[in-house]
């Protein structure tokens, strides 16, 4: 038989490297020798770039930039010399993993850092670039990331204005100028799985900043200088932000990718299943396996185990899912077209014995399904 082991990551407990080695070890008990195929996947969130790394068999570059609050600290993103692609996590020189709880607020918090990263991908010749925009602390509507590609944005008087939130408020122009030139040169990707306009009761600020330190006071101010930063670029660009389609992803990161970068904003797990050849390699398997921390409705729409079934309904493979917890009705598990969905979890156990038994408990769990094909 033949088994492909597709998985994202147990969030705080298992890699997806580590799920298919438990995986592999449980099968191989059951079975003996398998024909089995790993497979790490990834959506595009935070800790994507390890996954890539896999796949892109590019070199770790390490850049000193700017952290959420303008702080110099060292990032790293992936280049491929063979491919000429880059892969770059925003939340690498943006992330809210880069603060401590009391210096959340994404009034003063920046993307510069994600843009110095992108600049210093561009002097090494990278063509393309993939950007994870997942876990940032950020509501500046991608206002840092451009500046430091050249981007100027000024006040009434004609003085630059500090790319950070509560600034967006006062833009007036927006310069281009002193763009940098490498810009046309390369193809840009984004890894955007929300659908979220740039502004409104279902925008960047009212559905995400409040999770990045903004207080009720701040979204209202938040959401006015989203409206204010989307007639400026609606003006001068010629580019109406608020019928992008993810344009309020990272805290406006999707609107400023498509404005700033000419990216494309697509599906994170279909950028990966793209890098890992995934639909090529997955032909003639008897069986995928993937799975994730947690099996939830959430699943429908843009994760990793979609995107699993996408591919394997195409092909007619049956999907089982093997996962830490799993919370979905009979007819959503049909909605999806799984299989096999199982939790891992053995006994009565709190949060913390789940998740450090999460190895052991995996092995076992692939035994007794590999037991049942048997």
């Amino acid at each position: 038989m033949k088994f492909v082991i597709a998985p994202d990551k147990y969030k705080g407990c298992l890699t997806a490297f580590e799920f298919c080695d438990a995986v592999e070890e449980g099968l191989i008990n059951a079975l003996g020798k398998v024909d089995i195929i790993k497979m790490p996947l990834a959506d595009g969130g935070d800790g994507t770039i390890d996954v890539v790394k896999h796949y892109l068999k590019g070199d770790i570059i390490k850049v000193k930039v700017s952290d959420p609050l303008f702080r110099t600290i060292e990032a790293a993103y992936l280049f491929s010399r063979e491919t000429g692609i880059s892969y770059i996590e925003m939340a690498e020189a943006s992330g809210l993993k880069l603060l401590k709880e009391g210096e959340k607020n994404c009034m003063l918090t920046t993307t510069l850092g994600t843009g110095e990263l992108i600049a210093d991908a561009l002097q090494k010749g990278t063509k393309e670039i993939i950007l994870g925009i997942g876990g940032s602390a950020t509501n500046d509507g991608g206002m840092g990331m451009a500046s430091a590609l050249g981007f100027r944005f000024l006040d009434k008087n004609n003085a630059v204005l500090e790319p950070k939130g509560e600034n967006l408020i006062h833009i007036e122009t927006i310069d281009s100028s002193e763009v940098n030139p490498l810009l046309k040169n390369v193809r840009v990707k984004v890894a955007c799985d929300v659908t979220n306009p740039l502004y409104g009761k279902n925008g960047a600020a009212y559905i995400y900043a409040s999770q990045k330190g903004a207080s009720n006071e701040d979204l209202e101010a938040l959401d006015k200088g989203l409206r204010n930063y989307s007639k400026i670029v609606q003006v001068q660009l010629g580019i109406d932000t608020q019928q992008i389609e993810g344009a309020g992803a990272a805290g406006g990161m999707g609107a400023g990718s498509v404005v700033f970068l000419k990216a494309e904003l697509t599906s994170g797990i279909d950028l990966i299943k793209e890098l890992a050849d995934f639909d090529a390699t997955i032909k003639g398997a008897d069986w995928i396996i993937t799975g994730e921390g947690k099996l939830d409705e959430q699943t429908l729409s843009g994760k990793t185990i979609s995107g699993v079934i996408k591919s394997a309904k195409n092909q007619s493979i049956p999907v089982a899912a093997l996962c830490g917890s799993v919370n979905i009705s009979v007819e959503t598990q049909k909605e999806l077209g799984l299989t096999y969905a199982i939790s891992i979890v053995k006994g009565i156990s709190d949060l913390e014995e789940a998740m450090a038994s999460s190895y052991s408990n995996l092995v076992h769990a692939a035994y007794n399904f590999a037991r049942i094909l048997k």
